[in-house]
C-alpha cells in the first residue's frame, strides 16, 4: 500500500513501491494557490524527496479545478497594512516562490506536473518549472498579470525557459488563457491526454523513468540545466567532463555490459 497522508492537509504526499512520490495540491478552498503555508509545505517536500533514496520521481499534481491559480493575492494585499506597504513581506514571499522552483529544477528527481484545470500566474510558473508536464484536454495556461496591473515577472523567468520568447511575451502582455493543445505546441507541456486518462498516461510514464538508474537521472538532469546557461563550446565542455564521470560510474559498466550481454541491467544508484 502506499504511503498517504490525511486528505485534510493542503500538500498530500502518497509514495508507492517503485519508487514514485506524488505530491498533491489541497486548498480548493484557496483555489490552490500558492499561499505562504502552500510554498513551505512545497518547500519542505521537495527538500526532503531530493536527499530520499526511496523516491525515484515526483508527480505534482491537484485536486480540483484549478491546478493553481498563483500567489494568493488576499494575503498579499493584508500586508499593505504594514508600515512598509507591505514591502517586508512581498520580498519575503516571492524569495520563498524562487526557492521551490529553483529547488525542483535542482532536485535530483524528475518530476512531472499533472495538470488537470487552469494554472494561472505562479501556478503556470509552477507546471513550467517542472522537467514534465502532461495535461487534460482541459487544461488552461494563462499569465494574467497585466489585466491587473501586475507583470508576471517571476512567472516570466520558468516560462521564457520553456517556450520560445515571442509565445512568451504573447502570454505575459496580454494575460490570455491559452488552450492544452496551444501549450503543447509552444512546448509548455508535453503533451495531452483526456481527463480520464491522465493520472494513468503520467503515472505509467513516472514508472518508466523511475526504473532508470537514479544516478544517472540525477546527473543527466543537473547536466542539462547547467549547459543550458553556456556558451556552445562551455557546454560541449562541461557535458564531455560529466560523460567522462558518468563512464567510470558503476551503473554505466553494468548498463552497457547488459546491453552487450542481452540482459536487464541490475542497477545499484552508484
Amino acid at each position: 500500500m502506499p504511503e498517504i497522508e490525511s486528505d485534510q492537509d493542503i500538500l498530500i504526499s502518497e509514495k508507492d513501491v517503485t519508487g514514485v512520490l506524488r505530491l498533491t495540491l489541497n486548498d480548493n478552498r484557496r483555489r490552490n494557490a500558492l499561499s505562504e503555508e502552500m510554498l513551505r509545505e512545497l518547500d519542505v517536500a521537495f527538500s526532503s524527496a531530493a536527499v530520499d533514496s526511496s523516491v525515484r520521481v515526483i508527480i505534482l499534481a491537484a485536486k480540483g479545478s484549478v491546478f493553481s491559480s498563483g500567489h494568493n493575492l488576499k494575503e498579499m494585499t493584508s500586508a499593505r497594512e504594514h508600515d512598509d506597504r507591505g514591502r517586508a513581506y512581498f520580498a519575503k514571499i516571492l524569495a520563498l516562490c524562487a526557492k521551490v522552483m529553483q529547488g525542483i529544477v535542482a532536485c535530483p528527481k524528475p518530476v512531472i506536473a499533472e495538470v488537470s484545470g487552469v494554472a494561472t500566474a505562479a501556478g503556470c510558473q509552477l507546471v513550467a518549472s517542472c522537467d514534465l508536464a502532461i495535461a487534460s484536454q482541459t487544461a488552461q495556461f494563462s499569465t494574467p498579470g497585466v489585466h491587473i496591473g501586475l507583470f508576471c515577472s517571476t512567472p516570466m523567468v520558468a516560462l521564457s525557459r520553456n517556450v520560445s520568447n515571442k509565445h512568451a511575451m504573447e502570454m505575459l502582455l496580454t494575460g490570455d488563457m491559452i488552450s492544452a493543445a496551444r501549450a503543447a505546441e509552444i512546448g509548455l507541456i508535453n503533451r495531452i491526454t483526456s481527463e480520464q486518462e491522465l493520472s494513468e498516461a503520467v503515472l505509467a510514464l513516472a514508472h518508466k523513468i523511475a526504473s532508470k538508474s537514479s544516478l544517472t537521472l540525477a546527473t543527466g538532469k543537473r547536466a542539462f540545466y547547467e549547459q543550458c546557461e553556456m556558451s556552445l563550446s562551455k557546454a560541449y565542455e562541461y557535458a564531455s567532463n560529466v560523460m567522462v564521470e558518468n563512464m567510470l560510474a558503476f551503473d554505466a559498466e553494468e548498463g552497457i555490459g547488459a546491453f552487450v550481454e542481452k540482459r536487464t541491467p541490475q542497477w545499484r544508484d552508484e
